[in-house]
């Protein structure tokens, strides 16, 4: 029986266009997505390092963009937060019959980005509906690794039979999987979080 859902953000409330940042910078000059690159984004992801560091960082590999260009070109992947699954994360805390939690793997100039976007006052409704907010860049962790489900199953005491992990990327749900949570590896464009108590 399910008493816990660990909820994703991205693709699963606020639409993605995952392939817009890497256009964008490559329009601002980078030649190619390196190894190097990869990891400095998933250090950023972890809060390893500043935003202020991560810009300085990143504009070496884009010598001739300034902060604002490169911070435009970083938030293009954020797309609308639709109001009715806002709504609907609203309902299914009101009844009051799970434990809800967010896991986002995010950093600091996206969450600023979509508080300003969204407004104070959605962003707050959105927070206030979860039990728990975890944000990648505030644990130093990031999913798929397996210590960031171990960490969220640990501190809020859940057992990983009773607790649903709702992600679109497949590599994050397969982790989760591997310590026995169950798992919904939810497809983007054909279904819609929604449609969750359908997987309880």
């Amino acid at each position: 029986m399910i008493k816990n859902i660990i909820l994703d953000f991205g693709d699963i409330f606020i639409d993605l266009d995952k392939s817009a940042t890497p256009k964008a910078l490559q329009k601002l000059g980078l030649e190619t997505l390196t190894p190097a690159l990869e990891a400095l984004f998933n250090d950023y992801e972890k809060g390893l390092l500043s935003s202020s560091k991560f810009l300085s960082e990143l504009s070496n590999y884009i010598p001739g963009a300034n902060e604002q260009d490169l911070m435009v070109a970083w938030n293009c992947i954020l797309l609308d937060f639709p109001d009715r699954r806002l709504e609907f994360i609203e309902s299914l805390a009101r009844e009051n019959q799970y434990r809800l939690l967010l896991l986002s793997n995010t950093n600091d100039i996206h969450i600023g980005y979509v508080k300003q976007k969204m407004g104070m006052e959605k962003f707050n409704r959105f927070k206030n509906s979860f039990d728990v907010f975890y944000l990648s860049y505030e644990m130093g962790m990031r999913k798929p690794d397996s210590e960031i489900f171990e960490f969220v199953l640990k501190e809020n005491g859940l057992t990983a039979s009773e607790t649903l992990f709702v992600d679109d990327t497949k590599e994050n749900t397969d982790s989760a999987a591997k310590i026995g949570i169950k798992v919904w590896n939810l497809q983007v464009g054909e279904e819609d979080i929604s449609q969750l108590k359908s997987h309880l």
